[in-house]
């Protein structure tokens, strides 16, 4: 299966995929690989092995698919699926060789139940002997994917606007508390003439903080938006995705 979004695409794409059964979710949260994993079953003697693995692009995707194909160059398959772009502007998934619609396509509905983005999955699967028939595929495929992404470190991924506070030092505290209680990541806090707190606020938060501040510290703070970008929390650090 291959589809890569064009001009137009957009919403009956997004339709399409946001009604994929669900995986490893809660409410409508969306992740990004932060370390790679992999995982590994056998069903019926055959030995499913998932690799999963963060790209950024579709070359990406598509090198370490290479990569997967030349390590494991004895296997019978090596079938994968891939979500890649900013708004998952590229899928695609293949059976190499396994019936139609039992290996790729698998992988990624767990992909997409998951909520996963930027991400690419190989299953290598050494064949055991015994044919495991349509279904058998279906599940062995799938839970190869789910064992692989349970070896990965996920990061949920939020959408926010990077903002630069500068204040006189009788306001950091109270500054510093109205942060804490609206749950906003500060990056970094500079001291000089004056304190600048360097933090990342989620979108939906961004003009309820702006009136708080404003109101609380009787606009004595300067506030300099940065662009809207993704991030995620790993580590107590702020990986940008």
């Amino acid at each position: 299966m291959d589809w890569c979004r064009r001009n137009g695409d957009g919403p009956q794409w997004n339709q399409r995929w946001k009604n994929s059964r669900a995986f490893y979710i809660i409410g409508n949260m969306e992740y990004e690989i932060y370390k790679d994993g992999e995982g590994k079953i056998t069903e019926k003697k055959s030995v499913f092995i998932a690799a999963v693995a963060s790209v950024k692009t579709e070359e990406e995707a598509l090198e370490f698919i290479s990569a997967k194909r030349k390590e494991h160059y004895d296997a019978r398959h090596n079938c994968f699926a891939y979500i890649v772009g900013e708004q998952d502007e590229c899928v695609r998934s293949s059976d190499d060789g396994e019936p139609s619609g039992t290996a790729g396509r698998p992988i990624l509905d767990v992909l997409t139940g998951a909520h996963l983005h930027n991400v690419v999955v190989v299953v290598t699967r050494y064949f055991g002997g015994v044919l495991l028939g349509t279904g058998g595929l279906v599940r062995a495929y799938s839970q190869a994917t789910k064992e692989g992404i349970e070896a990965c470190t996920l990061l949920e991924k939020n959408y926010g606007k990077k903002l630069k506070i500068s204040m006189d030092y009788t306001l950091l505290g109270k500054v510093q508390y109205i942060l804490k209680e609206r749950n906003v990541f500060i990056v970094d806090t500079l001291y000089d003439a004056d304190v600048t707190i360097e933090a990342y606020v989620p979108l939906e938060d961004v003009d309820a903080l702006e009136k708080e501040l404003v109101n609380q510290t009787g606009a004595k703070s300067s506030l300099d938006w940065g662009d809207s970008v993704s991030y995620g929390i790993a580590e107590e650090k702020l990986v940008l995705f």
